[in-house]
C-alpha cells in the first residue's frame, strides 16, 4: 500500500497542470463563449430589477414553498404565465478573479487528495503506469465532471454547456491520471 503521504508531489504537479490546461481552455481555445447567452431587454431588466436590492444568492421563479403550495392553482397559473427560471445573483462589482483562482487551485487540489486516496487503497508501489492511470482517471473524471449533468437535469441547463464541461472534465481527468501514472512511487 502507498502512503497518501507519499503522493502530495502528484497530487500538486496535477493540480498545477490541470489549472494552466482550463486557463488555456477558457482564454485560448473559446468554445464555453456559448454557455451563457445575452438576455434580452438586458439593461431594462437590470433596472427593474436593481430596485429590489436581491442579495446574493441562488432563486427560483416562481418558488413553491411546500409540495402543496407547487400543486396549487395559484402556483401552477404563475409558471404557466412565467417567466420560469432559476437565478444566481452575484456580489455587486462581480467576483473576485483572484479569490476564484484560487479556490479552482484549491478544488484541482482536493480532486488530486481524492484520487490519490483511492489510487493509494486500490494499488502497491511500483503499480504500472496504465493501471495507475485508469485508477485515477476514473475517480478525477467523476470528480470533475459527473456532478454537472444534474444541473442540466433539474434545473435545464444548457446540455451543451453541460456536455463542453464534461469534455474539460475528461481533459482534467486525464491529465490528473497522466500525472499520477508519471509520478507513482516504485
Amino acid at each position: 500500500m502507498v502512503s497518501l503521504t507519499s503522493l502530495w508531489i502528484p497530487i500538486l504537479a496535477s493540480a498545477g497542470f490541470v489549472f494552466v490546461t482550463s486557463s488555456v481552455i477558457h482564454m485560448v481555445l473559446g468554445y464555453h463563449a456559448s454557455d451563457y447567452g445575452t438576455l434580452p431587454g438586458e439593461d431594462d431588466v437590470q433596472a427593474a430589477l436593481r430596485k429590489f436590492n436581491l442579495p446574493t444568492g441562488d432563486f427560483m421563479l416562481p418558488c413553491a414553498q411546500s409540495p402543496k403550495h407547487a400543486a396549487s392553482q395559484e402556483f401552477r397559473e404563475k409558471l404557466a404565465k412565467g417567466p420560469v427560471m432559476s437565478l444566481t445573483i452575484l456580489p455587486n462589482g462581480g467576483s473576485s478573479m483572484g479569490r476564484s483562482l484560487g479556490l479552482w487551485f484549491l478544488f484541482c487540489v482536493v480532486v488530486g487528495v481524492f484520487s490519490a486516496y483511492v489510487a493509494a487503497l486500490a494499488l502497491p508501489a511500483g503499480a504500472h503506469y496504465r493501471v495507475v492511470f485508469r485508477v485515477v482517471s476514473t475517480v478525477a473524471f467523476g470528480a470533475h465532471a459527473l456532478g454537472l449533468w444534474q444541473m442540466s437535469i433539474w434545473y435545464s441547463r444548457s446540455w451543451g454547456s453541460t456536455l463542453r464541461s464534461t469534455l474539460d472534465g475528461l481533459i482534467y481527468a486525464l491529465i490528473t491520471a497522466g500525472t499520477f501514472g508519471w509520478l507513482w512511487p516504485h
